[in-house]
């Protein structure tokens, strides 16, 4: 037999096994009876796959002349098939809604939602009070320096103060360039006031900063204390800042922040990074200042610290205290959650339990 006659015969079983498949497309009803179909003739083993293999076994010329139409067939049957496919999958989601029951009528079941979590509603919305008074959001490194925070802030080593401060230190190694940091042991931050010493470093006055974030120190964990806690902090630098500016602005935030018939209240305090020094007290939101167990018959609540800028402070940015004053304060965000909504726990801020955060849409 010649090449010529090999190439007819194979170009001949190709149609007919062609012509085959295509008027075995018209007779199938069922899905299975397509697939079946398909693996007859295209599967790993059908009839036009083994077919197509023995192509390489004819002539170049031969192989050039039916390769490419053999090759489109192929194409096409596989495309007839995916065809029929479809219109059999839709006929059978037509007949699956027909035998359905529908009512367009009945309203739709609800995808759960998430809100945001109340203490990111709390820092958002003192951002948004202290924003409006024209302070501008600043943030740092959670890893700090001992000078960031503590030297630069009036608390040296040995200072008593330190006591104030139950500080996680970093342990690396001995020999590496990491471990003395820029100026000196690295730790996490215990509070976010060593944002305001590099805001200073880096801007000249004046300045109008808050710097919310998380803060770290090393305590026991209960209903009211968290290793891991989160803390807003002010800072006002310009000419001539006195303590009425620093009592006008808490006093404005805090009937912001909890309700226009919001009283407040001065004590004198001590923090070394401030002089002088206060602790501003709210009245106590649930008794109105008649006295109860939560503010301790007392009529009043801690809320927050604050101060004047010490001297010292400005000093170790290189601004001239006697040109430039200012103020600072801080607050916990958890505690003013807890005062807000009568949270009795912190630890139910961190727990992650749904029925818990789903309260605070």
């Amino acid at each position: 037999m010649t090449a010529k006659t090999d190439s007819k015969a194979w170009k001949e079983s190709w149609e007919t096994r062609c012509r085959e498949a295509k008027e075995s497309l018209a007779g199938h009803a069922t899905l299975e009876a397509l697939e079946a179909l398909r693996l007859k003739y295209l599967g790993r083993k059908g009839s036009l796959t083994e077919l197509l293999k023995t192509l390489k076994d004819l002539p170049l010329e031969a192989r050039r002349e039916l390769g490419g139409p053999a090759n489109a067939q192929k194409e096409e049957i596989l495309g007839l098939i995916e065809a029929s496919r479809g219109s059999l999958e839709h006929q059978s989601r037509e007949r699956e809604i027909a035998g359905t029951r529908l009512d367009p009528t009945l309203p739709g079941v609800p995808s759960p939602q998430g809100y945001r979590h109340p203490l990111t509603q709390i820092i958002a919305e003192t951002a948004d009070i202290l924003g409006r008074l024209g302070f501008s959001w600043a943030e740092g490194p959670l890893i700090e320096t001992n000078y960031y925070n503590f030297e630069a802030l009036n608390i040296p080593a040995h200072h008593p103060a330190r006591d104030m401060f139950d500080t996680f230190y970093l342990k690396l190694a001995p020999k590496s360039p990491e471990a003395a940091g820029e100026h000196g042991n690295l730790l996490l931050r215990t509070h976010t006031s060593p944002v305001q010493i590099r805001r200073m470093e880096s801007a000249r006055p004046p300045l109008r900063i808050i710097s919310p974030g998380r803060v770290f120190r090393h305590e026991a964990v209960d209903a009211t204390h968290s290793a891991v806690f989160h803390q807003v902090e002010g800072l006002y630098v310009d000419h001539h800042v006195t303590l009425a500016d620093l009592k006008g602005t808490l006093h404005a935030f805090m009937q912001a922040l909890f309700g226009p018939k919001t009283r407040t209240r001065f004590r004198p305090s001590f923090f070394p990074f401030t002089e002088p020094s206060a602790e501003m007290d709210v009245q106590c939101l649930f008794c109105s200042g008649s006295g109860c167990g939560l503010c301790k018959r007392s009529g009043w609540l801690e809320i927050l610290g604050a101060g004047l800028v010490h001297p010292n402070v400005f000093k170790a940015v290189d601004y001239d205290p006697e040109a430039w004053s200012g103020f600072a304060f801080g607050l916990g965000i958890e505690r003013v959650a807890m005062l807000r909504w009568g949270i009795p726990d912190i630890r139910m801020f961190y727990q992650n339990d749904i029925r818990f955060l789903e309260q605070f849409p």
